[in-house]
């Protein structure tokens, strides 16, 4: 099941599957978001603020554009 990063709550997490904006793809992959990277959102920030992520080990802070630019594949709770 797809979703973008700004789909998630909290502690939830999925694997890049690709990008919806080009110009976005590739700053993201110059700060290591790159396709088969594994996202966890560690915490949102309230008022449409910023996305507090781990990637691949990686914390990091993204902008709600950024993220939801981000597909990610996110499996089901089974």
């Amino acid at each position: 099941m797809d979703h973008s990063v700004t789909q998630l709550k909290e502690g939830e997490f999925g694997t890049v599957r690709c990008f919806t904006d080009e110009r976005m793809a590739g700053k993201l992959m110059t700060m290591g978001v790159l396709p088969g990277s594994k996202v966890q959102v560690v915490r949102i920030a309230p008022f449409n603020g910023g996305y507090y992520l781990k990637v691949d080990g990686t914390n990091m802070v993204l902008r709600e554009a950024e993220a939801d630019s981000i597909v990610l594949e996110v499996l089901a709770d089974s």
